[in-house]
């Protein structure tokens, strides 16, 4: 009988001690949750040098603590997101966002506008769009919003017509009009950068640009306006996921005085901040 009692208050103390370190861990969890680093995934440059000046010089203030990935690709970022190996991307715009969305399935929601990449077009074979040869290869974007992005900002230079209303979304169909009879070459936007030994023009996304050297408020031949630029970059989240605390936190300082200052004395018009 007393070995029966002995055991029996073994196990409900055993119980006990059990409920009483999971009540502690949910609430440690809890109270956790917004003093945990924000993991986020981004471009290396200008993203994640954005980040890390934010991360150095202003987070502490906020409370705010940040993990920074880096991704040498466009489409890790949101699979990372999506499996939720992070808790935001920064890296990318709306347009390629809504393509990402379309085709993938993801539910994610982008915050605020913060900066643009220029998109630019560089050569090592002409000095300017006048000298382009006839039948000159020109490498382009392959994903479709930064495609079209490319043959917008050619247009806009003269050197092909787009069908009016292409917008955005335009393809090499919707050229009316090649002149010098380009040749376009589609390629990932991280190759672009060596395209330039084998093409007459290579149309380069800002942030591969300057990770290889190129400045391009100097070295572009062309280069796009920040006026109603809809490629904005901005930081995305999980739906559901905007209220976060860190994830204010973070907007708050992307959007700060501090980080326009940077941006504008760091970039020297090679990035636009975009509000």
């Amino acid at each position: 009988m007393r070995r029966a009692i002995a055991t029996l208050l073994a196990v409900t103390g055993l119980v006990l001690g059990l409920a009483a370190c999971g009540s502690d861990d949910s609430d440690s969890g809890g109270s956790a949750s917004a003093e945990q680093a924000l993991k986020v995934g981004v471009s290396p440059v200008p993203h994640g040098e954005i980040l890390t000046y934010i991360s150095d010089n202003l987070a502490a203030v906020e409370g705010l603590k940040l993990e920074i990935v880096e991704f040498n690709d466009y489409v890790q970022p949101n699979v990372a997101l999506q499996d939720k190996q992070l808790d935001a991307n920064y890296f990318q715009h709306v347009p390629y966002l809504e393509e990402e969305v379309a085709s993938k399935g993801y539910t994610f929601t982008p915050l605020k506008p913060v900066h643009i990449e220029p998109l630019g077009v560089y050569s090592k074979k002409v000095e300017s769009l006048a000298e382009v040869p006839d039948g000159g290869v020109v490498a382009i974007p392959s994903d479709p919003s930064n495609s079209g992005r490319a043959l917008n900002l050619l247009a806009t230079n003269g050197l092909i017509t787009l069908k009016d209303g292409a917008g955005v979304k335009a393809t090499e169909a919707d050229i009316t009009a090649n002149p010098k009879n380009l040749e376009f070459k589609a390629l990932e936007s991280a190759q672009l950068p060596r395209s330039l030994e084998d093409t007459a023009l290579s149309v380069i996304n800002g942030n591969y640009a300057i990770e290889t050297g190129l400045t391009p408020a100097k070295d572009a031949l062309a280069l796009e306006k920040g006026e109603n630029n809809p490629y904005a970059n901005l930081l995305v989240v999980r739906t559901g996921e905007e209220n976060d605390p860190r994830v204010l936190k973070l907007e708050k300082l992307l959007h700060s005085p501090e980080v326009k200052k940077f941006i504008e004395d760091k970039y020297a018009g090679s990035v636009l901040a975009a509000y």
